[in-house]
């Protein structure tokens, strides 16, 4: 793994439904972009010096941008149905 500060290093939940955490590189304190890197989580605003998993990989600021935009483009054209959704959860 390799990172320069002002990459993402992103988190995935290790199982289904997990929550996947996103975090700015700060800081690279290992040689040519290798860990530990200094982590700011957008999920508790704490930084952290950070050892990533294999659970984990790093994207450019670009490349986050591009995979929100896709997200947001697929859910924004497919309406949720939230009263259907409660309806079949409340076994209706």
């Amino acid at each position: 793994m390799h990172a320069k500060a002002g990459d993402w290093l992103i988190v995935e939940g290790r199982s289904v439904g997990g929550v996947v955490r996103h975090g700015l590189i700060e800081e690279v304190h290992g040689k040519d972009g290798m860990p530990p890197y200094l982590v700011h989580w957008t999920d508790t605003g704490h930084r952290a010096l950070t050892f990533p998993g294999p659970d984990a990989h790093v994207v450019t600021s670009g490349e986050l941008r591009a995979q929100e935009e896709i997200a947001a483009d697929y859910f924004s054209s497919r309406p949720y149905r939230r009263d259907r959704h409660v309806a079949e959860s409340a076994g209706n």
